[in-house]
């Protein structure tokens, strides 16, 4: 029989490549994202649905997830739509700071909550979601996109223990860079004078970092493997870059590998 994922963030980067490697291997594919008419490859292959949903709209993830249900028996929700934000925290606005909380750790809740009976009732499934090696560790200039990376690490560790009562996995995927345009199209900058500096040293240390990226089908490659592996662990490191850092921190701990990204990425 045919599983099926559902994945939210489906129209480019890592959530497209993760809905074509999961239909390359058998799986009925449901993917949504906030406009699909825009959509033009995913929504010519078989046993893929397209599906609209914004993640910071409650009302239309309750609407999507009863349609997706309606169609299929879940076995995996793949929780990947998101973006960063990019800034001191004195230069953001109150609507940045709402919105970045709002699509990658409130949309998140929300699409899990959702699909939870579901899997309750059927006595499996399985959650995964994208965090980064930013859940891990902190950057320059990045705070409030961490708060919601770390939060969905520690919400993901403790919902572990509830939902595992009912044979329901959880599980994140850490990647490190993904060679996609996420400095451009899936990030939200705002510039300070007072933190100019501070910010061209940090894009230029990041096209740096860019240079050991992996493709999005690679991290794809790690979402197939926690999705299939069976395995009690909640948490995939995915890259080498991001692989080779958690790591160092490992090795030299916590302050000083602070230290070191200081000194890294702002000189």
């Amino acid at each position: 029989m045919k599983k099926t994922i559902f994945i939210t963030g489906a129209s480019a980067g890592l959530g497209k490549a993760t809905a074509r490697l999961f239909h390359s291997r058998g799986w009925n594919v449901i993917g949504t994202m906030r406009d699909p008419k825009k959509e033009t490859e995913l929504t010519e292959l078989e046993n893929v649905t397209i599906l609209p949903m914004d993640v910071t709209n409650p009302e239309q993830i309750k609407t999507t997830v009863a349609k997706a249900i309606s169609l299929y028996t879940m076995d995996v929700v793949f929780n990947n739509a998101g973006y960063g934000l990019m800034g001191a925290m004195e230069a953001l606005s109150d609507d940045q700071i709402l919105r970045q909380l709002n699509t990658n750790l409130l949309g998140v809740l929300r699409v899990t909550q959702e699909f939870i009976p579901h899997f309750r009732e059927k006595k499996s499934g399985l959650f995964i979601s994208t965090t980064s090696m930013g859940g891990l560790f902190g950057f320059p200039l990045h705070s409030i996109y961490h708060a919601t990376k770390f939060a969905i690490e520690g919400w993901s560790e403790s919902m572990s223990f509830e939902l595992g009562l009912h044979n329901i996995g959880i599980k994140t995927i850490a990647p490190g860079g993904i060679a996609t345009d996420f400095t451009g199209r899936s990030l939200d900058r705002s510039s300070h004078p007072e933190y100019q500096e501070i910010e061209d040293k940090l894009f230029s240390a990041i096209d740096g970092m860019m240079e050991m990226a992996s493709t999005a089908e690679q991290i794809a490659e790690v979402v197939y493997e926690a999705a299939t592996d069976n395995k009690d662990q909640i948490r995939y490191l995915a890259g080498e870059d991001a692989k080779a850092m958690y790591a160092r921190r490992l090795e030299i701990g916590n302050e000083e590998f602070r230290k070191e990204i200081r000194k890294r990425t702002l000189g």
